[in-house]
């Protein structure tokens, strides 16, 4: 699956970049981004979300001519891929349309219900309790400084004559109104006498235009500062002279906070219910651009699985269909799938190859049996002849040899007879391999030593062949296998005798060089592997179908039965034989089951 991500994985790099750009867009549009929230900007978001969105629709598309085109080249392989295709896109595209569909109405009545009569009133009615506290506050300061100024102005001679007094009942005054500060000042605002709460706040004197408001109205004049949360009364005081009452009290800080949130959340309440029409318009946007991608998404990995899971499966029906013609060479080509497909196709590819051997085995068989039956009756009808010539030979030499008085004319009739008699013993050895070859007897398998075997043969063959340096290699001491002692040492003679005979003819050629025979034989797994490399002549390319062929030879004087016997002892012992070319030479490779009992 790893290995998928990563050749596909420019499908996903795109998907996240769209999927990021989406989230981008929709925080953007809740003031969440980074980016300001303006027309131009969103605007680009969006036309960067589509034109991703197209990127995908592209790709699909020519995922989609690809597989068609693949169709009409490749007829049932491709209709299956196609088809599959077509079903996995039906089954996200209809589930995702539904959910599109319940999210968007989910979405418009919890909006609507968002915005009910009764939470608008709550909303509205939540800021209306704190304002009206609030204005309740800054009115009853404008109470509490005339029932102040009443009970200064009704004793104003005893307070003349007794400032001291009049302190204790600004004192006595600020406690009962629960007023935080209280002032007599004149009319430059400089404080004539006052009582605080709280000594270290800085006193700030009313506004100029204040006392200017009280020449012509007598009225008290409510000062409100929003900043400090101050509510004062100014009014001036008619029993004495150039005194105005100054009266302050401070809201409660956690009231104006609330108020203040209140009104923020008021505000961006019927600012999102103005815009409704807009966020709906932008969700269903946002959603549909979102579930797109997705969509596009699974269709492209839906493209590239099934292209990855059906490759093999048309794969094996081309070569299914090829093997059904008679084409026993076709193969399933190995390429990455999943395990369980790669198995399929590796047990496939050994089927036919076991298949094609079978095959192989019977053809030659058959063709063996063939030349049998050939060789049978061409070995009968010369031989009979041949005793009748020999004998006629005889008998002339006896005859007339005495006879020639002329010791030439003797010599050359002698030297007839002779040549007559070594063509007839060469049309012997002829007929006896025709025999031989004929009456190949089925082996009779014994537990054997291979290894001795071909100690013997190497031996055999080194001693007549001494300027051949022959290497012999084998680990363990001895081999056991289940086969023909006399077939098996037939089959090394032949092969070691055909290594020399190809060494001596490309000496003869090529002039000296440094001869070699080497033979390994090794166990594997309850097979036994032989090569025997040497550094003649060697096979050609051309002729290594023909090699084995009864009567096929390169050799002069070569009757082209040697390979075919030894093929036809390996083929009796259920083995297989190798002729490959090399460089320098020429490789045997023999492979026989143990088969040991």
């Amino acid at each position: 699956m790893l290995n998928f991500i990563k050749k596909n994985k420019w499908i996903f790099v795109v998907f996240s970049i769209s999927f990021l750009l989406g989230i981008l867009t929709f925080f953007t549009f809740i003031n969440e981004s980074f980016v300001e929230l303006n027309y131009f900007n969103f605007q680009s978001l969006l036309v960067v979300d589509l034109a991703l969105v197209l990127v995908f629709f592209f790709i699909i598309v020519r995922e989609i001519y690809k597989l068609f085109k693949d169709k009409e080249k490749e007829g049932i392989g491709s209709k299956v891929n196609l088809r599959y295709i077509s079903f996995f896109s039906i089954s996200i595209l209809l589930p995702s349309i539904l959910i599109a569909i319940f999210s968007l109405i989910l979405f418009s009545v919890g909006l609507q219900k968002y915005f009910d009569q009764k939470i608008t009133t709550a909303v509205n009615n939540s800021y209306d309790v704190a304002k009206n506290y609030v204005d309740e506050t800054r009115n009853n300061i404008e109470a509490d400084i005339l029932l102040v100024a009443i009970d200064i102005n009704r004793n104003a001679n005893f307070f003349h004559e007794n400032p001291e007094i009049l302190n204790d009942v600004l004192r006595h005054q600020r406690l009962i109104r629960r007023l935080d500060e209280i002032y007599l000042l004149d009319g430059s605002g400089k404080i004539l006498m006052s009582n605080v709460r709280d000594v270290t706040l800085e006193f700030v004197p009313p506004l100029k235009k204040a006392f200017e408001l009280l020449v012509s109205d007598n009225r008290p004049i409510k000062i409100t500062d929003a900043i400090t949360n101050r509510s004062s009364s100014l009014l001036k005081l008619e029993s004495f002279i150039d005194t105005y009452l100054y009266v302050v009290k401070f809201l409660d800080p956690k009231i104006i906070n609330y108020l203040k949130e209140t009104k923020q959340s008021i505000n961006f309440y019927y600012s999102v219910q103005n815009k409704r029409s807009g966020i709906k318009i932008t969700f269903t946007l946002i959603y549909v651009i979102v579930v797109t991608l997705l969509l596009f998404l699974s269709i492209a990995i839906s493209i590239k699985f099934a292209s990855r899971f059906f490759k093999p499966i048309v794969n094996l029906i081309k070569a299914s269909e090829s093997i059904s013609s008679g084409n026993l060479n076709a193969k399933v080509p190995i390429i990455e799938a999943e395990e369980e497909i790669d198995k399929l196709n590796k047990n496939f590819n050994l089927m036919i190859d076991r298949l094609k051997g079978q095959q192989d085995k019977l053809l030659l068989s058959e063709r063996h049996e063939a030349w049998e039956n050939v060789a049978r009756k061409l070995a009968h009808e010369i031989k009979n002849p041949l005793t009748p010539i020999q004998l006629s030979i005889d008998r002339l030499k006896e005859k007339y040899l005495s006879k020639i008085s002329n010791e030439n004319d003797k010599e050359n009739f002698e030297n007839y007879l002779k040549t007559i008699n070594r063509q007839i013993k060469d049309i012997e050895h002829l007929v006896n391999e025709f025999s031989d070859f004929a009456r190949m007897p089925k082996p009779i398998l014994k537990n054997i030593d291979i290894k001795k075997i071909v100690t013997r043969v190497v031996d055999l063959h080194s001693f007549s062949n001494s300027s051949i340096d022959f290497s012999f290699l084998c680990e363990k001491e001895k081999i056991l296998i289940a086969a023909d002692e006399e077939q098996l040492n037939r089959v090394f003679i032949n092969l070691i005798k055909n290594s020399i005979e190809s060494i001596m003819d490309k000496s003869k050629k090529n002039g000296e060089f440094a001869y070699k025979i080497d033979i390994e034989i090794k166990e594997i797994n309850n097979y036994i592997y032989c090569t025997i490399d040497d550094n003649g002549i060697g096979f050609s390319n051309e002729n290594l179908d023909k090699i084995v062929k009864p009567y096929f030879t390169t050799k002069v004087k070569g009757t082209g039965l040697g390979l075919a016997i030894v093929n036809k002892i390996i083929n009796d012992h259920d083995g297989k034989i190798n002729f490959k070319p090399k460089q320098d030479g020429a490789r045997v490779e023999i492979i026989l089951p143990k088969n040991v009992s």
